[in-house]
C-alpha cells in the first residue's frame, strides 16, 4: 500500500503530466532573458533568501507556507508544476527535506539542486537516524545565512551570467544587512543577567542562535531537532526538575507548533510560558504582516522575546 506522501506524488506528478499535454503554447523558459529566472525554494527561510539575492530577476515558487512544520509536507499538483518548470531549486539541506528527492524524481525535474547548507559547520546530532545528518537548523546563526546566501547568489550567476552583477550587488547589501543583525542580536543578549541567559523551548531548533549568542540550553518540549518526537514521562518530570533547579524564568513556545504541553509543564515548574503572538519563529517564517515575515524580523522578534522575558521586562 502506497504510503499518503506516496499517494500525493503520483497523484500531483499524472496531473503535472496530463496538463504538460493538453495542448497549446509550451510554457516560457528563462532562456529569453527579459524573463525571470524560475526558482523553487523549498523552506520559507531559504526562499526569503532567494528574492533577496535575486530581487526583480527571480520568480520564486516557495513548497512550504508560513508556520508550516516542514516534516508535515505533501507537495500539491502546482507545487509539482513548478519544480518541473523550475530552471534552479535551492534546499536548506542538514536532512531537512526528507521528502524532496522522491518529489524531484515524480516532477521530472533534472536542472540544478542548490544545497544552501553547502560550507556552513553543521552541529552533529544525537546519533539516531532522524538526526543522521545533524542539526538542520542552520539559519539561526546570521553567519551561517552569510554562507547560504553566497551559494544561492552563486547559482543564480550560474543559470543567469548576464545578471551576474545584480546578484553580486544584491549579495553585498543582503550581508550587510546580516552583519547589522548579528551586532544587534549581540548586544541585546548581552543585556540579559549571564545567570539568567538559559532556554527551554518547544523543540530543539535554536542550537545554532545558542552557540553563537552564548546562551545556555536547559531543554526543549520536544526532545529532538525533529517535532514528531515526544517526551516520555519521566523525560517531562526531568525537564521539570531541570527548570527549577536552574531558576530558568520562561519557557518558549513556537509558533509551529501547538503550545499545550509547554503550558502544561510551565504550569508544574512554575514559570511563564511565552506563547501567542509573542512566540517564538523556529522551523518557519511567519505570514506577510506578522513579526516574522521576513528572516530579518523573525530573528528580531525571537531575540527582542527571550530578552523581554529573561530580563523580567514587557514587550
Amino acid at each position: 500500500m502506497l504510503s499518503p506522501i506516496a499517494r500525493t506524488l503520483s497523484s500531483a506528478a499524472l496531473l503535472v503530466l496530463f496538463t504538460a499535454g493538453c495542448g497549446g503554447a509550451e510554457p516560457a523558459t528563462s532562456d529569453d532573458p527579459s524573463l525571470p529566472l524560475k526558482v523553487v525554494a523549498t523552506t520559507t527561510q531559504v526562499a526569503d533568501f532567494a528574492r533577496n539575492l535575486g530581487g526583480d530577476r527571480v520568480a520564486v515558487h516557495q513548497l512550504l507556507r508560513p508556520n508550516v512544520d516542514p516534516h508535515d509536507y505533501e507537495p500539491s499538483p502546482a507545487d509539482m508544476r513548478a519544480i518541473a518548470e523550475a530552471d534552479v531549486l535551492v534546499k536548506n539541506g542538514v536532512g531537512l527535506e526528507k521528502w524532496l528527492d522522491d518529489t524531484i524524481r515524480a516532477a521530472g525535474f533534472d536542472s540544478p539542486v542548490v544545497d544552501a547548507s553547502r560550507g556552513v559547520p553543521v552541529r552533529g546530532g544525537d546519533g539516531s537516524a532522524e538526526e543522521g545528518s545533524g542539526d538542520p537548523h542552520i539559519w539561526h546563526n546570521p553567519l551561517n545565512v552569510k554562507t547560504m546566501a553566497a551559494t544561492i547568489g552563486r547559482a543564480f550567476a550560474a543559470a543567469d551570467p548576464g545578471d551576474a552583477a545584480a546578484y553580486q550587488a544584491n549579495l553585498a547589501a543582503y550581508d550587510a544587512k546580516l552583519d547589522a543583525l548579528d551586532a544587534d542580536i549581540a548586544r541585546k543578549i548581552g543585556s540579559i543577567p549571564a545567570d539568567r541567559r538559559k532556554l527551554v523551548t518547544n523543540h530543539d531548533a535554536f542550537g545554532y542562535y545558542l552557540d553563537r549568542y552564548k546562551l545556555t540550553f536547559v531543554g526543549s518540549i520536544i526532545p529532538s531537532f525533529d517535532t514528531s518526537a515526544e517526551l516520555s514521562a519521566k523525560q517531562v518530570a526531568d525537564l521539570v526538575a531541570e527548570i527549577r533547579a536552574t531558576g530558568t524564568a520562561a519557557i518558549f513556545s513556537e509558533a509551529s507548533l501547538p503550545p499545550k504541553t509547554a503550558e502544561a509543564i510551565g504550569r508544574e515548574a512554575g514559570v511563564t510560558v511565552v506563547a501567542g503572538e509573542d512566540a517564538l519563529y523556529g522551523d518557519s517564517l511567519g505570514p506577510e504582516g506578522s513579526a516574522g515575515a521576513t528572516y530579518l524580523q523573525m530573528e528580531e522578534h525571537n531575540t527582542d522575546t527571550i530578552v523581554n522575558a529573561l530580563r523580567g521586562t514587557s514587550t
